[in-house]
């Protein structure tokens, strides 16, 4: 048994749970899948993050407190090479080991179908952090380290208050984004893409220098999630709301997981009116 990362990482000490399930395939299996953690009914990524790094001990510790599941994408190899077959004949032959071998969890079949109108309600399952939809062609055959399908991601608008940029004031690059808790605290959602030259301008005009006792004032923010890097923030008087386009990946607390996209800035709004830190929206 052995599992590997996008990078091709060796995650197999990470996840014994999985590999002690696979028992349950016949010899020479290859899957093309994502392993998932739930909590509170909702995948919760940084689990994952925090999993993968684990091993012996630390492992079945972290595997019995977050259990993973291993959701199915693809078939690769069934005793034979699959990968130069169409899809239909991949994904008919990946539905007859699950019924076959009678999978049961920690493996998952993914779901799939041609009914637009079954994926457009797919597309409502944000409430679980269900990031979108993965379209592949029937006729199109497997080949490593390239993705012929396309992902379409759901998307909406909302509104955070912009509580730190990178860069600086006059010329920021990008924008760390909060809102506040029940207790009045502001908390940090997530960050934005790169802004662009008009978003800087806009941005520029209305930032302002954070004052002595700034809510973040001696926190430190990561470039991106399992990153070292520690960006160089400035903080900012948090005033200013910012509406962004944003997918439905969250992590347990509520953060955004991929960085948000700048729309505009919402001066007929101001902070206490927006959505509070953990609000579904």
């Amino acid at each position: 048994m052995l599992i590997r990362s996008r990078a091709g990482g060796d995650l197999t000490g990470a996840f014994p749970e999985i590999v002690a399930a696979a028992a349950d395939l016949p010899d020479d299996t290859a899957l093309d899948g994502e392993l998932v953690v739930w909590e509170n009914d909702q995948l919760a990524f940084e689990r994952l993050q925090q999993r993968r790094h684990r091993r012996a001990g630390a492992a079945a510790q972290t595997a019995a407190q977050w259990p993973a599941h291993f959701v199915a994408f693809d078939l690769l190899r069934l005793g034979t090479d699959w990968t130069g077959q169409p899809y239909r004949e991949r994904r008919r032959v990946l539905e007859e080991l699950f019924t076959g071998q009678r999978l049961q969890p920690p493996w998952t079949l993914c779901p799939a179908t041609t009914d637009p109108q079954q994926a457009a309600e797919w597309l409502q399952w944000s409430s679980v952090g269900m990031e979108g939809l993965v379209f592949k062609r029937l006729d199109q055959n497997y080949v490593p380290g390239w993705r012929g399908w396309r992902k379409y991601r759901s998307r909406h608008s909302t509104e955070a208050a912009i509580g730190a940029v990178t860069g600086t004031l006059a010329t920021p690059t990008t924008a760390l984004l909060g809102r506040f808790d029940a207790t009045g605290q502001l908390q940090y959602v997530g960050r934005t893409t790169v802004l662009n030259a008009a978003a800087r301008q806009s941005l520029a005009r209305e930032l302002q220098p954070g004052r002595p006792g700034h809510p973040w004032t001696g926190w430190t923010f990561s470039a991106g999630w399992g990153a070292q890097q520690v960006l160089q923030v400035r903080l900012v008087e948090p005033v200013i709301v910012a509406e962004v386009a944003v997918d439905v990946s969250l992590d347990a607390s509520g953060r955004w997981r991929h960085p948000v996209r700048f729309m505009r800035v919402r001066t007929d709004l101001v902070p206490s009116e927006i959505p509070l830190f953990g609000e579904e929206r």
